[in-house]
């Protein structure tokens, strides 16, 4: 198998522009190696999936 094959789906960057925090209404950062949006001011993770971000309270990692 490839790396392109192991790869994630591009994001569109669009996209990223008009997504917010569910929980703060806060900017969201993308960290393509861990394939997750960042919410600072909610101190969470939310998990991309096969290029779809999983924008759920439950869905998402707490960061320390």
């Amino acid at each position: 198998m490839s790396d392109e094959a192991a790869a994630p789906p591009p994001i569109d960057r669009r996209m990223l522009e008009a997504l917010v925090c569910p929980m703060t209404h806060a900017p969201l950062t993308y960290d393509a190696e861990a394939q997750e949006l960042i919410c600072k001011a909610a101190h969470l993770a939310y998990p991309i999936r096969g290029g779809i971000p999983i924008m759920l309270e439950a869905e998402a990692r707490k960061l320390d």
